[in-house]
């Protein structure tokens, strides 16, 4: 036999004594964004390829901007990167091949119509601090933003993580967390979230101090032409209350040209010969 004393089998009960009664409840939700994230997206020789593309533009990056919501004034307040619009092809049509799978995997059913995409560089001290990224779409509640990632191995840089805030519903309203997932930024993966979801680039560091060694991004928000273009079918219930979060950071009029100097350009069809789409599990015999 166990040399300890058997416990006693009638639960305990913890009242008010312990626990004073409340009128009401004082706990509010966290939601975290749903996120979406890819490894070995374009491949090792393609992904190569756009890092030395990227690498030979150095002169004509420029430095990354931010637009105040309210007055409409561009500047560089809480960001320091180096960015280069630019468009592909190649890129649009990876982009369109995933998009349904990942449309599927964030319970997203907007129709994404166009791409705006720029080139982006984090070097010595490079960040970008809290934000969406409403001001680079109409419609922020149905838009996605995606983050796709270059750098040279071994990496050059230190820092540099993408922190994708929860949301916190409360009063109801809603506003960013304090809490927060992070992304490495690995070469070759790229990572989707709505574009009404708070983040930021927590500063990176570059010793050599080299361009070459540079943080790299193809960052490319994913919208619908008109605003609230969806298709039949309610969107996934956190969408419109990360819309209402990011509400504060939407330019009050509509923005003609993009504060970065990108251009969009349409989003083809999805290949139905190269599609991504969920495996089907395997049945238990």
């Amino acid at each position: 036999m166990s040399g300890y004393a058997m416990e006693s089998a009638t639960p305990a009960e913890i009242g008010t004594q312990a626990l004073p009664p409340s009128d009401q409840w004082s706990t509010a939700p966290v939601v975290p964004a749903p996120v979406c994230r890819f490894e070995n997206f374009l491949g090792a020789e393609r992904a190569g390829t756009l890092l030395s593309y990227a690498i030979s533009r150095e002169a004509d990056f420029h430095a990354g901007t931010v637009l105040d919501p309210l007055s409409g004034q561009v500047s560089h307040k809480g960001r320091s990167s180096l960015v280069l619009p630019v468009t592909s092809s190649v890129f649009s049509a990876h982009l369109a091949d995933c998009l349904p799978l990942v449309q599927e995997i964030l319970g997203h059913r907007a129709a994404l119509t166009q791409t705006l995409t720029v080139l982006t560089s984090h070097g010595e001290g490079g960040h970008y601090g809290i934000h969406t990224d409403a001001s680079r779409v109409r419609d922020v509640g149905t838009a996605l933003s995606a983050v796709y990632y270059l750098h040279r191995k071994p990496r050059g840089f230190g820092g540099g993580r993408l922190r994708l805030y929860d949301t916190v519903l409360a009063d109801g309203g809603a506003r960013p967390a304090e809490s927060y997932r992070t992304i490495e930024p690995e070469h070759d993966t790229i990572v989707f979230f709505p574009a009404g979801a708070f983040h930021e680039v927590v500063p990176s560091t570059c010793p050599s101090g080299h361009f070459a060694d540079h943080r790299f991004t193809l960052t490319t928000w994913i919208s619908g032409t008109e605003p609230g273009a969806t298709e039949s079918g309610d969107p996934f219930r956190i969408w419109p209350w990360l819309a209402h979060a990011a509400e504060r950071t939407r330019p009050l009029a509509d923005v003609e040209h993009d504060h970065d100097g990108a251009s969009p350009i349409a989003l083809p069809a999805a290949d139905p010969a190269t599609r991504l789409t969920l495996p089907t599990p395997r049945r238990t015999p």
